[in-house]
């Protein structure tokens, strides 16, 4: 019933996107009031900085205070067209990117009319209010062709249907990956499907994992997929949390026993946390899985390499205070923190060196998670809480940026480290965790609960020589698509490129 459901709202998704496709180029309001204010539009394009090839930024505004949207927009070499059916401004993709590429490492001036819905009771008609007029500035660096991510219900929500997809930047297109319907073969228990990861930002060579029933890692080499079983006698499970190394075909994992916990009181809903983990090492080319760090007294978590794969950068936790070491997780969760660490790599002999402490977050009674670092080695990424290793739930989850350049081998923390200001890119009081670099840097993207504190959303950031632009939520053909859309954005990737295998072809490894 639920699929039923599903496949009834996408049809009605449709319907609303074709008629939103006629466009119209309404006339500038003759009279109007000037507000001193930005218009209160969602989502908030106000004063972003954009990729060039990035698709409509479409927008509206609140449907129950006006009835009536109109926008100018103005290139710099003074080309002027307007936009707005209703309370939406949605601009043809084939103008639009013809306004960008006029506008490459300049900005566009945004003027938007807004006509008031008439208070309750007055039956004369609404007035236009004029608001302050902004920009969007266009980047001469372009983003990624192609994200990736899993859509899913929240975690307190029971779930049947879920899906990888996959979408163009450029445009509105959005394709499947993978679902967990085509290979249930009508069993009762619900497969789930995770952690798609790619070498390089490219689908040659790729994985994803699948739980539950036909249970296994999806493995692309070379073009060629196959499903494999990481479980091996000497771990504690399959590997999650994979990151390929950038030139040899190996991947990084933790092996965990995660459990989950849900809260009726704390704001922050859900707790995600490891019993155990530890970090393996999967040779792909022999099917092999070997030990990287398996500490028996903490958790290990998180693995992500550095663009040359000469190191490998991983979360583990810090020991407990003594006289709660032997209590239920269950009660000590709240005062699990993690550091960030590295250990160098040999390639050639599959070796590590010895640990490394890079950020010391513990010393400032901090927790942190997901580590990325930028394409040129210069930054790294992570998301700082107070506790915990799954900062997705978490209110006070931020993202930090760190130069590299600080670390000399002597540990930072939040005294030491000159993090950059990212107030433009963190929400106020909502998660903001998973964050990733764009293959050519300039492109940060985080997923945010900011808009409702119910799903997760991706948004991007322009990043330039330490420089962070305005987060802004990925642009949508009908701008309250994600608000109709019930699910969330899990593990937003990059891709330079699409994933050209088809559903059905991933299915058949699950019939050998």
């Amino acid at each position: 019933m639920k699929r039923y459901l599903y496949l009834y709202f996408q049809f009605l998704v449709i319907a609303m996107l074709f008629l939103a496709s006629c466009v119209s180029h309404p006339d500038v309001p003759s009279s109007s009031k000037e507000v001193k204010s930005l218009p209160a539009i969602f989502p908030d394009y106000c004063n972003v900085t954009v990729p060039f090839n990035i698709a409509p930024l479409n927008f509206m505004l609140p449907a129950g205070e006006y009835e009536a949207c109109v926008a100018r927009f103005t290139t710099p070499d003074g080309q002027q067209q307007t936009y707005g059916s209703g309370v939406k401004v949605q601009i043809p993709e084939s103008e639009w990117h013809e306004m960008l590429q006029a506008s490459k490492g300049k900005r566009i001036k945004v003027e938007v009319w807004g006509l008031q819905i008439p208070s309750s009771g007055d039956q004369k008609a609404g007035e236009w209010l004029s608001f302050t007029p902004f920009e969007i500035s266009v980047a001469e660096e372009p983003i990624d062709e192609y994200l990736s991510y899993r859509l899913i219900e929240p975690s307190y929500a029971a779930w049947t249907y879920m899906e990888i997809a996959q979408r163009k930047l450029t445009s509105f297109e959005e394709t499947q990956i993978f679902n967990n319907e085509i290979t249930m073969n009508n069993k009762a228990i619900g497969q789930c499907i995770n952690c798609h990861s790619y070498q390089n930002y490219k689908t040659d060579n790729m994985l994803f994992h699948v739980r539950l029933s036909n249970a296994g890692t999806v493995i692309v080499n070379d073009g060629k997929v196959s499903r494999v079983n990481m479980k091996r006698d000497y771990t504690i499970s399959s590997g999650v949390y994979p990151s390929w190394h950038p030139t040899a075909k190996l991947v990084a994992f933790s092996t965990n026993r995660t459990r989950q916990g849900f809260h009726t009181a704390n704001p922050n809903k859900i707790e995600v946390y490891d019993e155990a983990s530890d970090l393996i090492l999967y040779d792909v080319e022999t099917d092999s899985v070997s030990i990287i760090s398996n500490d028996s007294t903490l958790l290990e978590v998180y693995p992500t390499w550095s663009p040359d794969g000469k190191y490998l950068y991983y979360c583990k936790s810090v020991p407990l205070p003594e006289e709660m070491r032997d209590k239920d997780i269950r009660i000590t969760y709240p005062k699990i923190q993690y550091n960030l660490y590295r250990r160098s790599f040999d390639v050639a002999t599959h070796g590590f060196g010895e640990e490394e402490l890079v950020y010391d977050a513990a010393s400032s009674d901090k927790s942190v998670t997901l580590p990325r670092l930028s394409p040129d080695g210069r930054y790294l990424l992570f998301a700082l809480g107070q506790y915990g290793c799954f900062h997705s739930r978490h209110h006070d989850a931020d993202i930090v940026c760190i130069p590299m350049d600080q670390y000399t081998g002597t540990a930072l923390t939040a005294e030491t480290a000159s993090a950059l200001d990212l107030t433009s890119v963190n929400s106020d009081s909502y998660s903001d965790s998973y964050p990733s670099w764009s293959s050519n840097g300039h492109w940060m993207m985080l997923a945010s609960r900011r808009d409702d504190d119910n799903y997760s959303r991706v948004y991007f950031a322009y990043f330039n020589n330490g420089k962070v632009g305005k987060a802004f939520l990925l642009p949508q053909e009908d701008p309250e698509y994600n608000t109709f859309l019930l699910k969330s954005y899990n593990r937003p990737e990059f891709m330079v490129e699409p994933v050209t295998i088809s559903v059905e072809e991933f299915s058949r490894v699950f019939d050998k």
